[in-house]
């Protein structure tokens, strides 16, 4: 992750004071698409977000999943930064997925510009109706200790090794059933963050599974987040802040569990508490 050096005017105890400060850097990351038949590839500009530069690869896969354009790893011939560029700003900034040729992709279907800040991922949908993606039930049985959530925001803070100098990044990190953080990614927008921890996972063939892990997220529980960690069959999605009424609705309807206000005395359950320690019967009576 790449943070900039800076100098500040900051105002403390009555008095002004000149002193270097680290920003987290944010520029622009164009994804382009190449997919068809293998004698007549086509190219997609297909969307332009501001994102942390890292992981770039991660999150463009992370993307294209959580978007229903490829469903594995396997739909993905190559994906790498291009070197055919229009400018010198583009350097580092332009990155291209090869689609495998089975890969149906009709351009004219997608319904997005695909244009995102790095604020808000949902704002460049074209209509209600893109936002809502369809996502299976999730089944998968888990259960993760009362101490093990508790614990999570605190491993989170440890790593997030930006942040610690910045202050300005939100990190998404993935979790065993044990409660033990696997791996973790920053970025300027939370949903860049998760995205590219989803595609790290994709990419990584040994990692657990999504499908048995727990994904901590360091800001609040969005509908977009509950959705992308849907689609990747998450079981359990956590959130240092509060989930919106459509991120509690959506994780009802998937059957996933999602816990918000995580403090090192509680958390609350917004649903599936069946995946909590057997502590949470007691609770009930």
């Amino acid at each position: 992750m790449r943070v900039e050096a800076t100098s500040i005017n900051k105002f403390t105890d009555h008095h002004y004071q000149t002193v270097p400060d680290l920003l987290a850097v944010e520029e622009p990351l164009e994804l382009r698409l190449g997919f068809g038949e293998e004698h007549i590839r086509k190219e997609q500009r297909l969307m332009v977000t501001m994102r942390t530069p890292g992981n770039d690869e991660e999150l463009a896969v992370g993307f294209l999943f959580t978007e229903g354009i490829i469903r594995s790893a396997q739909d993905i011939l190559s994906v790498k930064h291009c070197n055919r560029l229009e400018s010198e700003e583009e350097r580092g900034n332009v990155i291209r997925v090869e689609l495998h040729p089975q890969v149906k992709f009709d351009p004219e279907a997608a319904q997005r510009n695909f244009y995102m800040t790095s604020s808000c991922g949902v704002c460049g949908k074209s209509s209600i109706e893109s936002v809502q993606q369809s996502c299976e039930m999730i089944n998968a049985v888990l259960n993760v200790t009362e101490k093990a959530i508790m614990d999570a925001p605190g491993q989170l803070r440890e790593k997030q090794n930006v942040f610690e100098h910045t202050g300005g990044l939100h990190a998404a990190g993935l979790f065993s059933e044990a409660g033990k953080l696997i791996r973790l990614r920053e970025d300027v927008g939370r949903h860049n963050a998760l995205d590219k921890l989803i595609g790290s996972s994709l990419l990584d063939s040994s990692s657990a599974s999504l499908r048995e892990s727990f994904i901590l997220v360091s800001g609040r529980a969005s509908f977009e987040l509950v959705q992308k960690a849907a689609l990747a069959h998450v079981p359990m999605l956590l959130a240092v802040g509060a989930p919106s009424s459509l991120a509690v609705n959506l994780a009802r309807q998937t059957n996933m569990t999602l816990i918000g206000f995580i403090k090192s005395s509680g958390f609350n359950i917004y649903h599936g508490e069946k995946r909590v320690g057997k502590k949470i019967e007691h609770f009930k009576h």
